[in-house]
């Protein structure tokens, strides 16, 4: 008979709570405990939706990929799933009294990853969601008579303003305590505290880090006799192994950069080529959110007794694996023949700068002039116009993120490593997170496979992807027979030009 392992001994029964349970890592989380653990109950916070109450949204989970392999082997799996309707912006979380005692007697895990991850958020959202639900839950944990963990997901890049990020707490960038902006929140509109964002903001680039961070110090100063720790991912993209590789469901971040290129509208961007990309696969994620719980239960004693702070997990590549912003370029345009979209309207390419001002420049020529053809062809052809609007939104958010990527950040990941080092060899194969060991360019592979399958909608099959490459090479054959007609034009006016001012001299 096979012995558990210490997580598996540590979930068996156990009742958890859980936010976010609808979000990216939050369905990862689900999924993992369900299929590797054997939890009593999972407590999901879902936010009602008027035209979509929430069993509906719940059932609609099954069909997702995802969850496939899961109910393959535990067709009942979900049954072990209770809804607790909620919403992090209400001012009490909007949980009932009822469901309110419930927790306080049944949870015994809580992981926090609801947020606003939005870099252009209004301040008075980010400030309900990213930080007054964070005191709330804080707030509801302090009841709960058998609670044993509790992971609050924060962020890498809570601690922006500094380039080099160990794993303790900065209060000191932040120019005012959480209390006093919440207190400020509750007496300010809505419309009051966004009109003060850019003073709010201090050094900060936007909301949504600000808002994290004002959490983390909240987690700090409120959360001393809680069993509770911090978990800082990089920016979280597909799956590497588990449950399916590649599975992603948003286009956001580094993958919007990905789609973008791959479909060939995107062409020109902002970044840095020695920069860090600092990203991390969901599936290793979740692994390490139950882990860091378990970590959490194992040591609070031993905290309590030391009166040490709660122990913040920082999660990004390891130094040792660390890849930049270059070798993504390169490995994105290097698979364009291996996993190209059928549906891509030019060949993929990219090019970057680190100025804003050439970005924008560029941006003329490799986007608003094209898509402007373009819109003039479909607005011909009787079809509504969308390109130029599309690259309205994308250049927003190029420059939403500029910071994140004309900077660098280094992060120390000792809490990280010891860890790994502390798991069992069994533990390490159930519940992977080392960052060491990931082979890029496989998990590339991967990732822009699953792109091409989840978001692109596009058939997997040999079939598709060989109509996709010819269609590819269509492109790249007219992409180069138009930089010939170009060149050839440009060095015609140049000549004219030197032609006539030769003239004029004579």
């Amino acid at each position: 008979m096979r012995m558990e392992s210490d997580l598996e001994t540590f979930y068996k029964n156990k009742t958890i709570f859980l936010t976010g349970a609808s979000g990216f890592l939050g369905k990862v989380i689900v999924e993992k405990l369900l299929r590797a653990t054997e939890t009593k109950r999972i407590y999901i916070l879902v936010r009602p939706k008027r035209d979509q109450d929430i069993k509906t949204r719940i059932a609609k989970w099954q069909s997702d990929p995802l969850y496939k392999l899961l109910l393959e082997n535990k067709p009942n799996a979900f049954e072990r799933i209770a809804v607790i309707a909620g919403d992090c912006q209400e001012p009490d979380l909007g949980i009932s009294a009822e469901d309110c005692e419930l927790l306080y007697g049944e949870a015994e895990i809580v992981i926090h990853s609801a947020a606003t991850v939005s870099f252009t958020e209004p301040m008075h959202i980010a400030l309900d969601v990213n930080t007054r639900a964070t005191r709330l839950m804080l707030q509801l944990a302090k009841k709960m008579r058998n609670l044993l963990a509790f992971v609050h997901v924060s962020t890498a890049f809570s601690n922006c303003v500094i380039y080099h990020i160990t794993e303790r707490f900065y209060p000191e960038h932040l120019k005012s305590t959480a209390s006093k902006i919440l207190m400020l929140r509750d007496q300010l509109e809505g419309n009051a505290i966004d009109s003060i964002t850019t003073e709010m903001l201090g050094k900060f680039p936007n909301t949504y880090t600000y808002t994290k961070a004002l959490a983390e110090q909240l987690v700090e100063t409120e959360a001393q006799d809680l069993p509770i720790c911090i978990f800082r991912p990089g920016s979280i993209i597909a799956t590497s192994k588990q449950p399916v590789s590649g599975w992603i469901d948003n286009i956001y971040g580094p993958i919007a950069l990905i789609y973008g290129v791959a479909f060939g509208v995107l062409r020109v961007a902002t970044a840095i080529d020695n920069g860090n990309f600092i990203v991390v696969p969901v599936d290793s994620c979740a692994n390490m959110v139950l882990c860091s719980a378990w970590r959490t239960a194992a040591e609070f004693k031993e905290r309590q007794q030391r009166r040490s702070p709660p122990t913040i997990y920082n999660y990004v590549p390891h130094e040792s694996n660390m890849i930049q912003q270059r070798d993504f370029k390169r490995m994105v345009e290097d698979k364009r023949f291996v996993y190209p979209v059928t549906q891509a309207i030019w060949y993929p390419f990219l090019h970057t700068t680190s100025k804003l001002w050439l970005f924008r420049l560029a941006s003329i020529f490799y986007h608003l002039i094209p898509g402007f053809l373009v819109d003039v062809g479909l607005r011909l052809r009787g079809q509504k116009p969308r390109l130029l609007r599309t690259y309205k939104k994308i250049h927003s958010n190029i420059e939403s993120i500029y910071s994140f990527t004309v900077n660098s950040w280094s992060f120390e990941t000792h809490n990280t490593d010891a860890l790994w080092k502390s798991l069992s060899e069994r533990d390490r194969q159930l519940f992977e997170f080392d960052m060491k060991s990931l082979d890029w360019n496989s998990y590339f592979n991967r990732a822009l496979c699953g792109m091409r399958t989840y978001l692109a909608k596009d058939d997997p099959s040999e079939e598709s992807l060989q109509r996709a490459r010819k269609r590819t090479m269509r492109f790249y054959i007219l992409h180069r027979l138009l930089q010939f007609v170009l060149l050839c034009s440009a060095f015609a006016i140049v000549r004219w030009l030197f032609k006539s001012a030769m003239f004029s001299l004579k």
